[in-house]
């Protein structure tokens, strides 16, 4: 029988302690504290999303109720809801988001192998996309989105190699996603995919002159002056590859220089599609491949806002919320590592759903996901009698 640390250890192992300390004392998070410090924050917050907790009161019970397992978990003062209630409250929320940074850093480097197709395959890739929060505007008043509601903005970007959030940024909901452009510093020689809310000729010319590439809808009032007409295939759904220039003064100054108009008829949905890009070298199929690549950063909000807890808060300070958040993309982030440090076939999902219900066991992390798929195969085959025999 196996002795060793509990299986929630063995995550908070792959946790880099000093580069955490560092975020801490960038902004004096443990300053005169004596219980109940940043690393137990932390701690009992990726607890709550690893366990699927709801509430404050919640993460008390359940812990109080595994009171004999705190040291082995990291934690080493006792947790109450005034605890973390205060520590929601005070703990400064940068401490989380550059310590969610530090994670990022190293799972990008962990999945820097990953491949697509072989068109994609020597590719920078990154999707830009946002996501909103509804909250309730009684309770959440310094997120005010319209006159009788409340919501945050999840403004991200996404690396399509092993779908790893490099860049996030919370704000209120009436922020427009167009303005987050003025915020990311772009890669030179990476393709970014976006979504026509993002259309704005003057920041897309910036990006153009910092060496990056854009893929992205174009709107349906914008007009072209037609320069160069390129040969395409009709039979893969494009019916044009063109270089052309704005036909409005006011945009042409704007972009003042010459990009690509590609339009592509989806064969499945019959749905027209244009695409503008500066990149002139890719085929024009591989471009709007490029496209249907940005649909992963609509599955990583659908996976985040199913799996972690980030719809429902435990304090309802901006900093309570923005602390939460960032400790959910460090959980997210985490499993992502130890999926690849641990060279683990199975989804995200299947690790956190096996977690989730095995964080106080004393099983190597492998030998529970075998154990796991094992006990799946035996209850498929299993000679179950049918009902209405």
């Amino acid at each position: 029988m196996h002795t060793g640390k509990i299986v929630f250890s063995q995550v908070m192992d792959l946790l880099p302690l000093r580069r955490f300390r560092t975020c801490v004392d960038r902004y004096r998070g443990d300053f005169k504290v004596q219980s109940f410090t940043c690393q137990d924050h932390f701690r009992v917050l990726a607890f709550a999303q690893l366990s699927h907790r709801e509430s404050l009161r919640d993460i008390e019970i359940c812990l109080r109720a595994m009171r004999s397992k705190l040291y082995h978990m990291g934690i080493r003062s006792p947790v109450s809801r005034n605890n973390l209630s205060n520590a929601n409250e005070v703990r400064d929320w940068r401490i989380y988001a550059d310590f969610a940074q530090v994670l990022i850093t190293h799972a990008r480097q962990l999945y820097a192998g990953e491949g697509f197709t072989e068109e994609l395959d020597a590719l920078t890739l990154y999707a830009l996309d946002a996501s909103t929060i509804d909250l309730c505007l009684s309770l959440f008043p310094w997120a005010r989105f319209r006159r009788t509601k409340a919501a945050i903005k999840l403004h991200t970007l996404i690396d399509l190699r092993g779908n790893i959030p490099t860049f996030i940024h919370i704000s209120d909901g009436k922020l427009q996603d167009v303005n987050v452009l003025d915020l990311i510093l772009w890669e030179a020689g990476a393709f970014y995919i976006m979504d026509r809310g993002y259309l704005d000729y003057e920041r897309l010319y910036l990006m153009d002159q910092a060496q990056a590439f854009f893929v992205i809808r174009a709107k349906k009032n914008s007009r072209f002056l037609r320069q160069i007409s390129r040969p395409v295939d009709k039979s893969t759904g494009l019916r044009c590859d063109q270089t052309v220039r704005l036909k409005n003064t006011r945009s042409a100054t704007s972009y003042p220089e010459p990009f690509r108009r590609v339009v592509f008829v989806d064969p499945d949905t019959g749905k027209r599609l244009v695409f503008i890009t500066n990149n002139f070298d890719l085929p024009a199929l591989t471009i709007t491949q490029l496209y249907k690549a940005r649909w992963q950063i609509e599955l990583f909000f659908k996976w985040i806002k199913q799996h972690l807890r980030i719809k429902a808060f435990f304090g309802t300070s901006e900093n309570a919320v923005k602390t939460q958040i960032w400790v959910a993309i460090s959980t997210y982030v985490l499993v992502a590592i130890l999926k690849k440090q641990s060279h683990l076939p199975h989804s995200l999902y299947t690790i956190l759903q096996v977690l989730s219900l095995s964080l106080f066991e004393k099983t190597p992390i492998p030998q529970l996901l075998a154990d796991w798929e094992q006990n799946s195969d035996e209850s498929k085959n299993c000679n179950q009698l049918s009902l209405f025999d």
